[in-house]
């Protein structure tokens, strides 16, 4: 348990993925049919090209087939929705994925309510949200699914716990920080209105950043008690991905913490092809 730890632990994602990978095989070979998952991009954004090239391989391993479906960085957005209700009647196709982000002249809240929430893996249709909100059973969000699971794989009592949560997007910081107030924490969100913003992350018991800006959590903004969980990804220097957190600097001043790369990325992999084998498991 982290409370025991006396140094800095380094929470390791590549072997909890392995794990959750584990299991997950096992699971699609005793499935009556091959699950499929489909992954819609718009455009060619190299953040976005790294996550899939993640997700096809891990898919590859556990034995999903996936469909890749690319359009231009011109295409009408009803061409999206068209192929999205086409997807939602494909029987053979048990998740929709929309690669976010989309150009902003595309409407993200229209596209995505267009899927199905059975076929929801990614957790960000409104039905998913509001059953999150309401504390009931749904998909949601990878990245959402993994904070929850290291801290669980850590035996963190949530509840209680000051909870500091930088970024509010809907794909990870609004989902994660209403999954967290359902396990009893107190939870704060922070943006770029924020005044003071190493006041507010300093009082925090768990630190989760999700910005992607690097470096944007520096050593004047942790406390040594911390947990630190670094969902924020950015590609840097063409191929090289850094997080949030300024590692090198931070590691050494707290409890615990994600690395980037190698923290929490491949758990959200691993975690959206959980809700996958979910999706699939009340069909076969």
């Amino acid at each position: 348990m982290l409370e025991s730890v006396t140094m800095t632990k380094i929470l390791d994602g590549r072997a909890m993925s392995r794990n959750i990978e584990k299991t997950l095989l096992r699971k699609v070979s005793n499935l009556a049919l091959r699950p499929k998952l489909v992954i819609m991009q718009v455009g060619n954004k190299e953040e976005s090209n790294t996550y899939i090239r993640h997700k096809i391989t891990f898919a590859k391993r556990i034995g999903v087939a996936v469909w890749h479906k690319k359009y231009d960085e011109a295409v009408r957005e009803e061409s999206i929705v068209s192929d999205i209700k086409k997807y939602n009647r494909d029987n053979s196709m048990q998740g929709i994925i929309v690669q976010l982000p989309l150009p902003k002249r595309l409407s993200a809240s229209r596209v995505l309510e267009v899927i199905q929430p059975d076929k929801d893996v990614d957790g960000l249709t409104s039905a998913s949200v509001n059953a999150l909100l309401r504390n009931e059973s749904g998909f949601v969000s990878g990245a959402t699914r993994a904070v929850m699971a290291i801290l669980d794989r850590e035996k963190v009592k949530v509840a209680g716990k000051k909870v500091v949560i930088v970024g509010r997007s809907t794909l990870v910081g609004i989902p994660t920080a209403l999954a967290l107030v359902n396990r009893n924490a107190t939870v704060t969100i922070c943006h770029e209105y924020t005044k003071n913003l190493a006041e507010e992350t300093k009082r925090a018991d768990i630190l989760i950043t999700a910005v992607g800006k690097p470096k944007l959590i520096t050593k004047n903004h942790v406390a040594p008690r911390q947990i630190i969980i670094d969902i924020g990804i950015t590609v840097v220097d063409g191929n090289r991905v850094t997080g949030d957190v300024d590692y090198d600097k931070v590691k050494d001043k707290v409890k615990a913490i994600t690395p980037v790369p190698g923290g929490v990325g491949p758990i959200t992999i691993a975690c959206l092809f959980e809700n996958l084998i979910e999706a699939c498991a009340k069909k076969f």
